[in-house]
C-alpha cells in the first residue's frame, strides 16, 4: 500500500526552516498549537523517544508530516512506502540484518560510489558512520516513514534470509527414488536436466526444500480451474507457500511421479508411491499420493522424518499430575495402553516416547506399524507391507514365537488385530497401541464397537488417553493481549477459570512466518482404569456413564487440559477453541 500523499510543508522567504527546531517549524505551519508543543516536551524528559516520535504517538501530527519536517530542515529528501518495497536485493545485502534492524537503515539501490539508504532517523550520526566503515560507501539518505520502513526491513530480510537458505539446501539434497527394494538415486539438479525440464525441476525442488526448512508434515498440490496451489501443513494448519500458473500442473506432476516410480501415462486413477530425501542433516520418507480431480491431478507428500526421534515424556506436554498418572501405568509389566485422536494429533509420538522410556537392555520391544515413522535404536521394529501378505495380523502371529516382552501395535483397525493384542496383554505381555478416537470415553466405546467383549476390554485394558495437538505461542514475539469477548463466551463455563488472568499470544514475526505461532504441544485426556471403571465397563455402561465416573475420580478432560496451557502462556485460547469441544 502507498503511503497517500499529504499537502506538503512549504515555508515563506522570511522563515527558514534549516535554522529552525521541528517545534517551530510545525507550529509555523499550524500543525501543532504552542500548548501541544509544551505537553509534548514535558512528556519527553520521561522518555528517551524524539520529539517528533512523540508528537506522532500522540496525534498531533501524521507520520507523513514530520518526515516533511525533516526533509525541510535536514536537506533530505523523503520516500514512500512503495519505494521501499523496490529495493534491490543485492543492494540490501551489504548491510548485516542486526545493524539494519538496530539502526533502522534500508540499503534501496547502488549508485557508483554511493550507496542510497531509507533511514527513520538521519540524525543517527553514529549509525551513518559506521555504515561507511562498514561498507566503503558514501551514504545518500532519504527518510522514510517509521511504520513503512519497520515494514519493509522485516518483509525485505526475511525474504533475502529464506532464499538464501533454500539454495543452500538445494545443493545438499538427494532423493532415493521408488521402493525399498528397488532405489534409484535421483539428481535433483536443475544442470543435470533437459534445458525444457529444468524449471520443472528448480520449481519441484524450491516446494521440498521450503516445506522441509519450515517443518512441514504435509505438501499439497492442488490444481484450481486457473492455477494452482501449494500448500504446506505447518504444526497442523495449511499454509500457502506459491501459486505457480495452472500450465506447470502437468509438469509437476509428472516430475513427482518419475520420483515415485508411479506411472506417468495413468491419469484417470488414484496413485500411491514414496520416495526418500536426504539432506545433510534429515533423512525424510516421503508418501505421495495422487487423485483425479475436475481441475487435474492432486497431489500430497506426507513427509517422515526418519533421522531421529528426540522427543521424551517430559517434553510432550503433560501436566505433572498426568505424567504420574501415565509414567505409573507404562511401567506395569502387562496389560494394555490406548492413544487415540485423529489423525496427525501425536499418537505415534507419544506411544515411541513411552517407549523410550521404560526400553532397557532386559526387555525384547517389537513394534508393528505402518509405516514406522521413527527409527528407535534398541526396539525391533517391522512395516507391515499388505501388498504381500505381511498385514499386521499375520506379523502379530509370528511376533508370538519372538519371546516378547513389550509390543506395540501401530493401529488397532479390526476385530482380528483388536483380539491378538487382547491375549498379549492377558498373557502377561505389555502392548500398546492406538484406535480414532473423539475422546478417553469414546475409546472405550471405540474398542467395543470393533468386535471385542465387554469383559475383556475391562479386564486387560489398563490406560486409555485421548489426546490433541495445539500450536505453541512463538516466544519470539509473545505480547499480553486482551482476547475478543466473544471468544472467551465460547468457553462458557471454562472461561472461569481464567477471569482475573493476563493472556498472551503472539503477535507475528520472521521466526513463525506471522502465525504468532512456532511448534506445538500436547493436550491430554487420561482415563486409568479403577475397579469401579472397569466394572462399569464389564455391564456395558453407555460412554457417558463412563465419562461422568471419570470426572468424578479426577479426569482432567481435553478442554481443561488446554485451558491449563492457556493460562500457563503456552498457548491461545482460540487454539483451545480450534481443537477441544464444550463437555457441558
Amino acid at each position: 500500500m502507498v503511503i497517500p500523499k499529504q499537502k506538503v510543508l512549504t515555508m515563506s522567504a522570511e522563515f527558514n526552516p534549516q535554522f529552525k527546531k521541528i517545534g517551530e517549524i510545525l507550529i509555523h505551519e499550524g500543525k501543532i498549537s504552542e500548548s501541544d508543543l509544551e505537553k509534548t516536551l514535558s512528556s519527553q524528559r520521561n522518555s528517551s523517544d524524539k520529539l517528533g516520535t512523540l508528537l506522532v504517538k500522540a496525534g498531533y501530527i501524521t507520520e507523513d508530516e514530520l518526515i516533511q519536517v525533516y526533509s525541510l530542515q535536514l536537506g533530505y529528501k523523503s520516500v514512500s512506502e512503495d519505494e521501499l518495497f523496490k529495493a534491490d536485493p543485492e543492494a540490501v545485502r551489504l548491510i548485516p540484518e542486526d545493524f539494519a534492524m538496530q539502526n533502522r537503515i534500508l540499503a534501496l539501490r547502488k549508485n557508483g560510489g554511493s550507496l542510497i539508504v531509507a533511514m527513520e532517523d538521519p540524525e543517527n550520526l553514529i549509525g551513518v558512520d559506521a555504515l561507511k566503515r562498514h561498507t566503503d560507501l558514501n551514504p545518500e539518505i532519504y527518510v522514510a516513514p517509521p511504520s513503512a520502513l519497520a515494514k519493509a526491513l522485516k518483509e525485505i530480510y526475511g525474504k533475502i534470509q529464506k532464499s538464501g537458505e533454500v539454495e543452500e539446501a538445494i545443493e545438499g539434497i538427494r532423493v532415493i527414488s521408488g521402493d525399498e527394494d528397488h532405489q534409484e538415486e535421483v539428481d535433483l539438479s536443475p544442470d543435470k536436466a533437459s534445458s525444457e525440464d529444468a524449471p520443472i525441476v528448480k520449481l519441484v525442488n524450491l516446494i521440498l526444500q521450503e516445506a522441509i526448512k519450515e517443518r512441514a508434515t504435509d505438501i499439497h498440490i492442488e490444481p484450481q480451474q486457473d492455477s494452482v496451489e501449494v500448500r504446506i501443513r505447518i504444526d497442523g494448519v495449511l499454509q500457502m507457500i506459491m501459486t505457480p500458473p495452472k500450465s506447470s500442473l502437468s509438469g509437476l506432476v509428472t516430475r513427482i511421479k518419475i520420483l515415485s516410480k508411479l506411472n506417468i501415462a495413468e491419469r484417470r486413477l488414484s496413485q500411491d508411491g514414496r520416495f526418500g530425501i536426504k539432506t545433510t542433516t534429515k533423512d525424510i520418507d516421503v508418501r505421495v499420493s495422487i487423485l483425479p480431480t475436475i481441475h487435474g491431478e492432486k497431489v500430497v507428500m506426507r513427509l517422515l522424518d526418519k533421522s531421529g526421534f528426540d522427543f521424551n515424556l517430559s517434553s510432550l506436554g503433560f501436566e505433572k499430575d498426568m505424567y504420574h498418572i501415565f509414567r505409573k501405568v507404562i511401567a506395569q509389566p502387562y496389560g494394555m495402553v490406548m492413544v487415540s485422536g485423529p489423525t496427525g494429533s501425536g499418537k505415534s509420538t507419544s506411544l515411541y516416547a513411552s517407549l523410550k522410556e521404560i526400553k532397557n537392555v532386559t526387555t525384547n520391544i517389537t513394534t508393528v506399524e505402518d509405516p514406522v515413522e521413527y527409527q528407535l535404536g534398541g526396539i525391533n521394529q517391522v512395516q507391515v507391507n499388505d501388498d504381500i501378505g505381511l498385514t499386521f495380523a499375520s506379523t502379530l502371529r509370528s511376533i508370538l514365537r519372538q519371546d516378547p516382552d513389550i509390543l506395540l501395535i501401530g493401529e488397532i483397525r479390526d476385530a482380528e488385530t483388536a483380539d491378538i493384542a487382547v491375549k498379549f496383554s492377558l498373557t502377561g505381555h505389555l502392548v500398546f497401541s492406538t484406535v480414532h478416537a473423539n475422546d478417553a470415553a469414546s475409546t472405550i466405546t471405540r474398542l467395543l464397537d470393533i468386535g471385542l467383549k465387554p469383559f475383556l476390554v475391562g479386564s486387560c485394558v489398563n490406560l486409555v488417553m485421548a489426546q490433541r495437538l495445539v500450536r505453541r505461542i512463538c516466544e519470539n514475539c509473545k505480547e499480553e493481549y486482551t482476547p475478543d469477548t466473544e471468544i472467551m463466551e465460547l468457553l462458557g463455563k471454562d472461561v472461569d477459570v481464567l477471569k482475573g488472568k493476563k493472556l498472551v499470544h503472539g503477535k507475528g514475526c520472521n521466526n513463525c512466518r506471522d502465525t504468532g505461532y512456532l511448534g506445538r504441544i500436547g493436550i491430554f485426556e487420561l482415563i486409568a482404569l479403577s475397579r469401579d471403571l472397569r466394572q462399569m465397563v464389564f455391564e456395558n455402561a453407555s460412554e457417558d456413564d463412563i465419562r461422568a465416573q471419570a470426572v468424578k475420580e479426577g479426569m482432567i478432560t481435553l478442554r481443561n487440559s488446554g485451558i491449563r496451557k492457556v493460562d500457563d502462556g503456552i498457548t491461545t485460547v482460540e487454539e483451545v477453541l480450534r481443537s477441544t469441544v464444550s463437555e457441558s
